[in-house]
């Protein structure tokens, strides 16, 4: 039985600390799409969503279909996020003006166009 119990109690242990400091390898996999569309909508005066023509920003459609970004990095979440966060080439950084459940949501809106 206590061969049973330590097992156990690191586990509990590990999700409880995953659960408190929030380490999720996948945050956008918490992100709620459609909220995300309702945030983007500001992101929309510089970006397309619908198609990949540039208006002051890069066109999105398809964003997570390409294999890089306009600055050469993979196209993954992390590195869709350092965007949001950090701005660049004429955008304002969103770190301090987004949540994380918004950058969340963001991004899982995205991954549908």
């Amino acid at each position: 039985m206590m061969k049973m119990i330590a097992p156990v109690g690191i586990a509990a242990a590990l999700l409880a600390a995953n659960l408190l400091f929030g380490f999720q390898k996948d945050d956008a996999a918490k992100g709620d799409a459609a909220k995300g569309k309702e945030t983007f909508e500001q992101c929309s005066v510089c970006h397309n969503a619908d198609s990949t023509e540039k208006k002051m920003g890069p066109g999105l459609k398809g964003l997570f279909k390409h294999e890089k970004l306009t600055n050469g990095k993979p196209v993954n979440e992390a590195n869709v996020r350092a965007i949001i966060n950090a701005g660049g080439n004429g955008m304002p950084a969103y770190e301090s003006i987004l949540s994380d459940e918004e950058k969340n949501d963001v991004i899982a809106y995205l991954k549908t166009l």
